[in-house]
């Protein structure tokens, strides 16, 4: 995950080199890493504009295409993950980072100010666990509208079914660099709780999946 935090743009307020607004590129561009880019720590280090220019060829490809092989990704060279690189070269990737207006405006936005059947939120939970099981992060919208404080995204990554009604999904939050989220789904109520965001009160939310194919 990145080394560095989408920053809450109330609470930096003043912040001269404030980084706000720019969730849904970040888990985006996990995802996008996680599916177009090789890091080589043995290769040799690259130019911040060169770096740059690799961080735009990986995040221009559609986040919801098959993971290409090793031979066609976009190799990172000097660094060994995604965290590594983007705490040495936090400037070039940033300036890498590009699309924050069009994901403020994504057209299924619209889906947070509707109420959802709890069928729905239950094939979210369905689809996220089978994606996971295959290897594949999966990038949720959530909100507790008509609450105000969470309009936001995750990234799901990992996820425990302990017991036979909960589910835990383990979500990197660009919100928070120091740890991971938990949100729960609880099975029979058919309903996510957010148990650990960063700055969030735990309580019943919902969750949408984001950028799983052209339109959605």
């Amino acid at each position: 995950m990145f080394a560095f935090a989408n920053e809450n743009r109330v609470k930096y307020r003043g912040k001269p080199d404030l980084y706000a607004n720019w969730c849904f590129v970040m888990a985006r561009a996990v995802t996008q890493f996680h599916r177009f880019a090789r890091f080589d720590p043995t290769g040799p280090p690259l130019a911040p504009g060169e770096y740059t220019e690799r961080v735009r060829q990986v995040t221009a490809r559609p986040p919801w295409h098959a993971a290409l092989p090793a031979h066609e990704r976009v190799v990172i060279p000097g660094y060994g993950s995604l965290h590594d690189f983007s705490r040495a070269e936090e400037r070039a990737v940033k300036a890498g980072l590009t699309g924050r207006i069009l994901s403020w405006i994504h057209w299924t936005n619209w889906r947070v100010v509707y109420p959802m059947p709890r069928a729905q939120q239950e094939a979210v939970a369905r689809e996220t666990v089978a994606e996971l099981q295959a290897g594949r992060p999966v990038q949720w919208l959530v909100t507790n509208l008509p609450r105000i404080d969470l309009n936001h995204t995750v990234l799901v990554y990992g996820y425990r079914a302990d017991h036979l009604d909960v589910i835990d999904f383990v979500v990197y939050d660009p919100n928070d660099r120091a740890s991971p989220g938990i949100v729960r789904f609880d099975v029979p109520e058919q309903r996510f709780w957010a148990r650990r965001l960063y700055d969030v009160k735990a309580g019943p939310i919902r969750a949408f999946r984001m950028y799983y194919s052209p339109l959605l």
